[in-house]
């Protein structure tokens, strides 16, 4: 208990919670539908707006969600499908660097802060942050439960679902953004550099384990919030960034279940 008697990690463990909880749940749209790219370039894109915004004096989170969200509604618009298009995004994420690399050079003062987004500082999380972070989470997450089942039937077959009447190509462009606003929260956590930490490996775990998406759904959310809590924890005691420990900790556990599903793969064939 003497890991929550300190209201900076009362406050760490309160937003990771919430980032992990979004991010297990859009993250497994993420790797159903092959945006990882994407979510790279998008957290770029929040580098960006983050520097941006400490360089004219406002809210960083504020910088990261406005860029992360233009630059998601850019990669949504850009060519006619959201699968594949490297180019559009490869273009948003030089783009992105560009602008980072700009305001850097414009503000010495920005070197400190440009090392807090890209590897991110959970441990200086506020209560304002906190709330900040909460709010959009449960946005997203309210948004996420209206679109769940025609996104999931975009994601699987989305020719048949053009066909069927839905609106494949808004859905994606939606989603872009709500994965937008999902970087710009996590990016506070664990910083741009290591983003697939939580919205990449977990799922793409839970993936390896069970092909039903409910149940994919509910295993990513779950190994996102044990990932954070542990880091958490193992970070408390060892003079390291809890990041590393998230980061690492997802990372194992992504490799230990791929080792064993190729280890079974031989026999089922």
């Amino acid at each position: 208990m003497e890991v929550f008697a300190y209201g900076f990690m009362q406050n760490a463990f309160l937003a990771g919670t919430v980032v992990a909880v979004m991010a297990g749940v859009i993250g497994y749209f993420v790797v159903l539908r092959r945006l990882a790219f994407a979510t790279e370039a998008l957290s770029h894109g929040g580098f960006a707006g983050a520097t941006g915004a400490v360089l004219i004096g406002q809210d960083v989170f504020v910088g990261m969600l406005t860029f992360t969200t233009l630059a998601g509604i850019l990669m949504g618009v850009l060519g006619d499908r959201l699968r594949g298009r490297d180019v559009a995004i490869g273009a948003t994420l030089a783009f992105s660097l560009a602008l980072g690399s700009l305001f850097l050079t414009m503000s010495t003062r920005l070197a400190g802060e440009a090392v807090n987004i890209l590897f991110g500082n959970i441990l200086a999380i506020s209560p304002a942050d906190v709330r900040l972070v909460t709010l959009f989470a449960c946005l997203s997450l309210a948004v996420m439960g209206v679109i769940y089942r025609p996104l999931l039937f975009a994601s699987l077959d989305p020719e048949i679902a053009e066909a069927r009447g839905l609106p494949v190509r808004g859905l994606s462009v939606g989603f872009m953004v709500l994965l937008g606003c999902a970087v710009a929260t996590a990016v506070q956590i664990v910083g741009v550099l290591l983003i697939f930490a939580l919205l990449i490996l977990p799922a793409a775990t839970a993936q390896q384990l069970t092909a039903r998406p409910p149940h994919a759904i509910m295993l990513s959310v779950a190994i996102g919030v044990a990932c954070v809590w542990l880091g958490l924890i193992i970070g408390f005691y060892v003079p390291y960034p809890p990041s590393f420990f998230i980061t690492t900790l997802s990372f194992v556990g992504y490799l230990a279940v791929s080792r064993r599903s190729f280890a079974f793969a031989p026999a089922a064939n």
